[in-house]
């Protein structure tokens, strides 16, 4: 239920374009992990770019599903296109080789750390570019 949890965070966050409050998914594991130093020493390149990679697909998901709730004519639909991009999140997620608290972890670690967001940012233009 928890991953559940997690993905559907974060599915509101990309397909809402929302920032979600740590608050709202941040569980005392979290919590602890927020407390410790050097948050870039934490995350290694292959994480990064794995993070990168996953990142320039959930936006692709993000946009065809975007368009797609945009047109639904019932909550249930809505509920079903939802569905269906949860499964492709997670499916992308899994393709490397993350969970979607270790995607969070480093999301917000990417966000409080402007040397690390940079080094991401490249990563990300880099993965847009070979996907184009």
């Amino acid at each position: 239920m928890k991953k559940f949890a997690s993905i559907y965070a974060m599915l509101a966050m990309i397909i809402g374009g929302l920032v979600v409050s740590p608050a709202i998914v941040v569980d005392a594991q979290d919590k602890a992990r927020d407390q410790q130093p050097s948050q870039e020493s934490e995350i290694s390149d292959r994480d990064l770019k794995a993070f990168a990679k996953a990142y320039v697909e959930f936006h692709k998901i993000r946009s065809a599903y975007e368009n797609s709730l945009d047109d639904v004519g019932n909550r249930q639909e809505e509920t079903k296109a939802q569905h269906e991009a949860l499964i492709k999140i997670d499916k992308a997620l899994e393709k490397q080789g993350l969970k979607p608290d270790a995607y969070y972890r480093i999301f917000k670690a990417v966000n409080a750390d402007e040397k690390l967001r940079a080094k991401t940012m490249k990563l990300i233009e880099e993965e847009r570019r070979a996907a184009s």
